[in-house]
């Protein structure tokens, strides 16, 4: 491919760690994120397995853990905040063989982003809106400065991807929601602070979780059950929604729906997968979420972008920039991995906010008997353990 240059849209996790390998193998990458500067806060993620591999080969290891949390306890309370259920989280750096940290999505991507900031061309507060293939380049059209022609254009701008929408088609066509909304805000002096302790609290269908994060603030996430299609998009709309929905609520929520007022920050979105049966059309390809989004609640899904980012570009550079050749071996190499995965996320959904009574009993007593020795290692062992190898692409 004499024109190497490529466009990546998306500045979450896959865009930057594609632009970081594509560098590597000889590309000139160019990165366009509609959010005017690197996002902050959000939801936090669990990080383990070649993921892990991944963002240790870029140099960013230390930093993870510098910046992460690792979690020593998994507990479920009651109505007074009493303990009913839980587990200690050491069973996961025994599968992981210690490679397991918990850290916020946004401080990953800005990570990343510091690993690419002298290979990349990077675009804040723009956006393709138009994409045209011709014979040898993609010719893009900006939301602002014109029309620009690449070799590739590469999605990499989640679950609401943009680039999927022109090159595929509408979302509806590929999404498969899974019956559950999630919803997460921080606040700032919240007590009390329970240190490297993931909290749940559960009613049917409903969850609300409190997690302490660094600078004295606090992350909350709910998951609940919904049957109302589309989800509101208006803030003041959404905060209603939760506060009806936990408005019977035990535990902390009166004080935490009262924070929920103040906040003018809100990620509010329905738990929903993408399933398509290719991921590339043309020299336009998809990777991450855009392509295959597992579902925020399968907490692999920052992982999965390494993963998918770094074969991406291996294949390309592999195959010496002949796209077709490289989106196929991409995509054979990935798509059962990825199937497996969204499998599991599916069952994983329906056991964090069972929706009777009966089942978040039973939720509780699977939960607890994790401290049975070998018991959350069969369990949970095939789900943690990542069965696919990464080729070794002999970088430049």
């Amino acid at each position: 491919m004499a024109d190497r240059t490529v466009l990546i849209s998306g500045g979450g996790i896959a865009g930057p760690a594609l632009a970081f390998w594509l560098a590597a193998a000889g590309f000139r990458p160019t990165l366009i994120e509609q959010a005017p500067q690197l996002r902050t806060g959000g939801y936090v993620i669990d990080f383990w397995g070649l993921g892990y591999d991944i963002a240790s080969w870029m140099g960013v290891e230390a930093d993870v853990n510098r910046v992460g949390y690792h979690v020593r306890e998994m507990r479920i309370v009651g109505e007074n905040g009493k303990r009913v259920a839980g587990f200690g989280t050491d069973v996961f750096g025994e599968l992981t063989n210690g490679r397991y940290v918990t850290l916020a999505r946004s401080d990953l991507s800005r990570l990343l982003f510091e690993k690419i900031k002298d290979t990349t061309d990077i675009m804040f507060g723009n956006e393709i809106v138009g994409l045209e293939e011709k014979s040898e380049s993609v010719r893009v059209q900006l939301k602002r400065g014109g029309e620009r022609d690449y070799a590739l254009v590469i999605g990499a701008d989640g679950l609401h991807s943009g680039v999927r929408r022109l090159a595929f088609g509408a979302r509806q066509q590929f999404e498969k929601k899974l019956g559950y909304a999630v919803a997460a805000f921080e606040v700032e002096g919240y007590r009390p602070r329970d240190e490297d302790v993931y909290l749940m609290y559960g009613l049917p269908g409903r969850m609300l979780g409190r997690f302490t994060l660094h600078g004295n603030r606090t992350l909350f996430l709910f998951v609940f059950t919904v049957e109302e299609s589309p989800l509101p998009t208006a803030l003041d709309l959404q905060k209603e929604m939760l506060r009806k929905k936990y408005a019977d609520g035990g535990w902390e929520c009166p004080r935490i729906l009262e924070e929920l007022g103040h906040t003018d920050e809100l990620y509010f979105d329905s738990v929903s997968q993408i399933r398509m049966s290719r991921w590339s059309k043309g020299r336009v390809v998809l990777t991450g979420d855009a392509a295959f989004c597992v579902s925020l609640l399968a907490g692999q899904g920052s992982a999965l972008a390494m993963i998918s980012a770094y074969i991406l570009a291996g294949e390309l550079l592999k195959a010496d920039g002949r796209h077709e050749e490289a989106f196929s071996s991409y995509e054979a190499l990935l798509r059962n991995y990825i199937r497996a995965k969204q499998q599991g996320a599916a069952r994983f959904a329906s056991a964090l906010a069972p929706r009777t009574q009966l089942g978040l009993v039973f939720r509780n007593l699977v939960t607890n008997a994790f401290a049975l020795p070998g018991l959350a290692r069969l369990v949970i062992g095939k789900e943690i353990t990542d069965a696919v190898q990464l080729p070794d692409y002999h970088w430049r």
